[in-house]
């Protein structure tokens, strides 16, 4: 049995805390844990065989999390799409490497399920009912009238309909007719199957992600190209299949279950003072009740302000009435025509060898922390429009220049002028930690001009 976890989504509803290079999914939102990592654990013992769908540059913070869990790499495996096409594709392809009768689990990275017993329960009857060739979909017993999600009409195990998001009056009416599940978009069937009902329904889909999978370049990973990727067309399972095939049921399953998918949503699983603010080191509030505060570095100090959300990271801060999360999304796509960086990277940035911050941009310069894991190495590399200044501050680095290689211990410093092929290595034991001063005309990450790369950046 395998679990196909899905890491396609940006999370633009929890912007400024998740962003498209650090998602919801891999922030460490609960004791220390991302949600991609309890997705993980909880399906552990009942899929001990994990199957990642995940864009190409999300690949390493997947990889790196579960290194953290110490999950045996016998039992991972990845398929790495260019582009995202929506849930259809990626299901079709994952269900292409593995077997027909594989009973798969698919559940996505960033959904957060806090009744275990429960969930194992339902877990246990889906794979039942897959076993006899349906295709289960979980419905989520609601207990109040969500307007954001789709749902679900039923009788017994029996779908009736899949309903698009309704309008709060509807929600109401949902509710109290008791056969109406939220759609959780967790699924269970065999492979086989699936890939069968797809092939009937959406022959489309189903003919381009067999060219895809079988035209994938594979060395220890399935790799998607990108023109087979684009040629797929774009559909979630629900569209293509669930909602057009004969051979669905449905398990309900109340597992204490959220998709977080707004900040009203996240405010739920926060620990609460006496005024029902968020519970935190980083607050002092003065008759002040009912806010949802995130802040892992400043003090937030609130004075007569009641039922707000107050997100602060780094280099954003966010503003809004509680209820209205869900407009969220319109800032970012304001911040998109604008050109900004801000929906895409955080001031820390997590690259496969390590990681970046930058401390201070300007213009004419700009200025970084780097810290590059053990055994890593960036990219043999080149620029047009700025030189850099590498100050080592702990560790012993090995720098390349042209064709010259130097170690630069702590305190020392190297300088690489513009059009220098260069690269930075780490061949000790600990991190290496320097700061990086770049002066130029352009200081943005597209003046990089690779000319060899461990991790297929090329």
């Amino acid at each position: 049995m395998t679990n196909i976890i899905l890491c396609g989504g940006n999370g633009t509803r929890l912007w400024p805390i998740s962003r498209t290079l650090m998602p919801k999914q891999f922030v460490k939102l609960f004791d220390n844990e991302s949600l991609f990592q309890l997705t993980i654990k909880r399906n552990l013992e009942l899929y001990p065989k994990q199957l990642i769908v995940s864009n190409t540059q999300q690949y390493f913070l997947a990889k790196d999390q579960l290194d953290e869990l110490s999950i045996s790499n016998k039992n991972t495996s990845f398929l790495l799409e260019p582009i995202g096409r929506n849930t259809a594709p990626a299901i079709a392809l994952a269900c292409l490497s593995l077997q027909p009768d594989e009973i798969v689990l698919v559940s996505s990275s960033d959904h957060l399920i806090k009744n275990q017993t429960n969930y194992n329960k339902v877990l246990k009857r889906a794979k039942e009912l897959a076993q006899d060739d349906f295709l289960v979909t979980f419905g989520i017993t609601p207990n109040y009238p969500e307007t954001g999600y789709g749902y679900i009409e039923a009788k017994g195990e029996n779908v009736k309909a899949f309903h698009e998001k309704p309008d709060y009056e509807t929600a109401t009416k949902y509710i109290q007719s008791q056969n109406f599940y939220w759609n959780s978009g967790i699924f269970c069937f065999k492979a086989g199957i699936f890939l069968e009902e797809l092939k009937k329904y959406a022959p489309n889909i189903y003919e381009t992600s067999q060219i895809a999978y079988k035209n994938a370049k594979r060395d220890g990973l399935i790799r998607i190209t990108d023109e087979d990727m684009l040629n797929i067309p774009e559909d979630s399972i629900d569209y293509a299949v669930m909602e057009k095939s004969t051979k669905v049921k449905i398990v309900a399953s109340d597992i204490d279950w959220s998709d977080l998918g707004s900040f009203d949503a996240l405010d739920q699983e926060f620990e609460k003072d006496e005024n029902l603010n968020t519970k935190t080191d980083n607050l002092i509030t003065i008759n002040s009740k009912n806010n949802f505060i995130y802040s892992k570095e400043k003090l937030i100090a609130l004075v007569n302000i009641e039922d707000l959300i107050i997100v602060d990271t780094a280099d954003a801060l966010l503003i809004s009435k509680k209820g209205n999360s869900q407009k969220i999304k319109e800032i970012v796509k304001e911040l998109k025509i604008q050109d900004s960086e801000l929906p895409h990277t955080h001031l820390t940035v997590h690259r496969p060898w390590g990681t970046y911050t930058i401390l201070e941009d300007n213009n004419g310069y700009k200025i970084k922390k780097i810290v590059v894991k053990p055994g890593q190495r960036l990219s043999l590399q080149k620029h047009f429009h700025r030189s850099e200044h590498w100050i080592v501050v702990s560790g012993v680095a090995l720098v390349t220049i042209n064709d010259k290689d130097t170690l630069v211990k702590a305190n020392e410093s190297t300088y690489i002028p513009i059009g220098a092929n260069h690269r930075l290595s780490n061949p000790g034991k600990v991190d290496v930690i320097l700061i990086e001063a770049q002066v130029g005309d352009y200081l943005q990450e597209d003046d990089i001009v690779r000319l060899d790369d461990d991790y297929e950046r090329l």
